[in-house]
């Protein structure tokens, strides 16, 4: 059963990402027509990087039935396994997003999934992904009738939203959707206030996804990739994005600072060359978990990022097989707010998750 009313109309609105979290959400790699040779290696890393963060939060691996053995065995105890049946393991864009009130409830947000505007099928699983999840955990479900994968924005927790056009305004995923209706939308189902604009460079899976280019410190304040070699292909978006952040300003009308960030980095995944995104990164309870693949670079960014995030512990992972499906840690988790479960219409008792 489905809200017919909003999230906003009934108090809700969606946290960031560095409040403190009762757990975080991943899902198992399953097509493995996708990542061929690389699809044990895949999980490996997966599994290293679901118990890196089982040292900050509790950690729910979904994955298909016949997956959970191996979930079992490779994650170990301290990884919560819940069985949905899914199509892939991207959970930062087909899962739930959970906005919670003042009240200290929860709930989910399903919005509509289309693998990326169709690029990989099927995805009827994914699509379903969200309201399955609510479902498990009696949470109440408002569906959002636009497609928007939760790697295409961040919010700060004060009424500001940041993302990038492609990924919004492609044809093949909203056809009609424009940055007035997207922001309505945002509004009504995210509780934001102001939605700034970026661009990205429009990369083979997500067009241009706003978590391999940035990524929040706190209210105001923005690291963005500006990588400091003219030659990435990255170059000329960051500049123009440099320009569009000058003298922009939050949904509290302060100025939003940037914190440069120009570490960039390559690897190898199996026999394929990979860029290292390092701003895709995850802000666990106390922690940052970082992609690495290996290279000098690694430690340079991670020094960066503990410059930046000083009260955190800054926490490397494998991400060169990661960048080679397209993402890093902030794409195969989703983070969950503290909070209770507020119940769906069907009637739940209202029990943390």
């Amino acid at each position: 059963m489905s809200d017919l009313s909003t999230p906003r109309a009934d108090g809700f609105s969606m946290p960031p990402e560095w409040v403190p979290h009762q757990g975080c959400i991943m899902a198992w790699p399953t097509r493995h027509s996708f990542w061929a040779e690389l699809f044990e290696q895949a999980k490996s890393d997966y599994a290293e990087t679901a118990r890196a963060i089982a040292a900050f939060e509790h950690v729910i691996m979904i994955c298909c039935h016949d997956d959970a053995r191996d979930v079992r065995d490779r994650c170990g105890s301290y990884v919560e396994v819940v069985e949905i049946e899914i199509d892939d393991s991207w959970t930062r864009d087909s899962g739930p997003i959970f906005v919670t009130n003042d009240r200290g409830e929860l709930a989910v947000v399903n919005f509509e999934f289309n693998s990326w505007g169709g690029k990989y099928r099927p995805y009827d699983r994914d699509a379903a992904l969200a309201r399955a999840f609510a479902d498990v955990f009696g949470v109440r479900c408002y569906d959002a009738p636009i497609v928007l994968e939760g790697g295409a924005f961040f919010v700060d927790g004060e009424g500001t939203l940041l993302t990038t056009e492609l990924p919004i305004l492609d044809p093949n995923r909203n056809p009609n959707l424009t940055k007035e209706l997207f922001e309505v939308a945002a509004s009504d189902y995210l509780g934001v206030e102001k939605v700034v604009w970026l661009t990205a460079y429009p990369d083979r899976d997500t067009d241009g996804h706003v978590d391999g280019i940035a990524q929040y410190v706190r209210p105001g304040t923005l690291l963005l990739l500006t990588p400091d070699d003219p030659q990435d292909e990255n170059f000329t978006y960051a500049t123009e994005n440099v320009r569009r952040l000058t003298g922009a300003t939050d949904a509290h009308d302060r100025p939003i600072e940037v914190l440069p960030f120009g570490v960039t980095g390559t690897g190898t995944a199996g026999s394929t060359a990979v860029g290292i995104a390092y701003l895709n990164c995850y802000l666990a309870n106390s922690a940052v978990i970082v992609p690495m693949v290996g290279a000098p670079s690694d430690e340079e960014a991670l020094g960066r990022l503990r410059e930046v995030f000083p009260d955190r512990d800054v926490v490397g992972v494998p991400g060169a097989t990661l960048s080679y499906g397209g993402g890093g840690p902030h794409c195969i988790t989703q983070q969950i707010p503290i909070g209770t479960a507020k119940p769906s219409p069907l009637g739940v008792a209202e029990t943390p998750l």
